[in-house]
């Protein structure tokens, strides 16, 4: 795992999409992690909350597309790629590096056996300097990602025998195919059917 940027400055960036700048956004991470005493605890609290508070699209049975951290703030639902947005911008928030990565699955929905890409998140603690990943899909049918400092626990195990692996680079913004179907759908039922499946 490798950042695409040496610069942590380009992790912190707030833009169109990870726009943590917007006051409801930012105003939630503070609300959150703001009295908690280090980034530790802070990141904790953010992925718990991302992971918990906010139901997966399909999970939930919404057919609303949101793409943008504030649009899945607001609406409180997301895909994948949606919630790593808000994750991202909740961790930037509080001035903690965050990027994005990407694994590619068979499963989740499973289309055909076709393979999909799956979205989450890695970021830099000072702490420990090192990045780690974190998956905030959201735990239901048997998924139990964890926050972990010593053991990376994220939503799917990989099978390599059927070409699933993640993605070793970590991108300081999200991939524009990602974005592209976010923008481009209204209802998750017509983008389920054109979900990216690679980089």
């Amino acid at each position: 795992m490798y950042p695409e940027s040496d610069d942590l400055n380009d992790y912190l960036v707030s833009d169109a999409i990870v726009d943590w700048q917007t006051p409801a956004v930012r105003e939630k991470a503070l609300e959150l992690a703001g009295a908690l005493p280090d980034d530790v605890a802070r990141a904790r609290c953010l992925y718990e909350w991302v992971r918990d508070a906010i139901p997966h699209s399909a999970d939930a049975g919404h057919e609303i597309v949101t793409c943008t951290a504030s649009e899945v703030l607001h609406h409180g639902t997301g895909i994948c790629f949606a919630k790593s947005h808000l994750l991202a911008a909740l961790f930037r928030a509080v001035g903690i590096p965050a990027g994005f990565c990407y694994q590619v699955l068979r499963m989740d929905p499973p289309v055909d056996n076709e393979p999909v890409l799956h979205g989450l998140n890695a970021i830099y603690l000072a702490a420990f300097d090192r990045w780690l990943r974190l998956d905030a899909r959201g735990n239901t049918n048997g998924i139990n990602a964890q926050f972990g400092i010593g053991r990376e626990q994220l939503a799917f195990a990989m099978d390599p025998a059927a070409d699933e692996f993640i993605y070793e680079a970590i991108f300081a913004a999200p991939v524009p195919s990602v974005v592209t179907r976010l923008k481009k759908y209204a209802t998750r039922s017509e983008l389920w059917l054109d979900l990216p499946q690679s980089l």
